[in-house]
């Protein structure tokens, strides 16, 4: 089965989106299989991480900005705003797809992982995911 998701991001930083992968894997039937969702942009991509303690998802963030900072002279793509190049290279060192098992009909995820889009421009945007669940 697959599955399409539009995510509307408000900014920078990670939003989670694991109900509505859940959703897809409840209504494709599969209970023991594989679900892969791809981000289908690159100024974003996508991570599993801790859902509980929301500073680790700023201290992530914090630091990629550290390692990937804007207005860096070097840069020569830069025709959408200080934040356009380092956006794709922060995708380019993330995850643009992931693969998660699925046992018993659920996500086998653990206790406190998340599935989030990391969204990497400052405006925000709608970003599409592509979800397949096979078993």
């Amino acid at each position: 089965m697959v599955g399409h998701l539009d995510i509307r991001t408000r900014g920078k930083g990670l939003h989670e989106i694991t109900s509505s992968v859940q959703d897809l894997v409840t209504s494709s039937g599969i209970v023991d299989g594989l679900c892969t969702v791809m981000i289908q942009h690159t100024s974003a991509s996508l991570t599993i991480q801790e859902n509980a303690d929301p500073s680790a998802r700023h201290d992530l963030e914090a630091w990629l900005d550290r390692h990937v900072p804007e207005d860096d002279p070097r840069y020569t793509h830069t025709h959408e705003g200080p934040d356009d190049m380092p956006s794709h290279i922060k995708a380019a060192l993330t995850a643009t797809t992931l693969s998660i098992p699925v046992a018993a009909g659920r996500l086998a995820l653990g206790t406190w992982q998340g599935i989030y889009v990391w969204e990497h421009r400052r405006r925000g945007s709608t970003r599409q995911c592509i979800v397949h669940v096979g078993g």
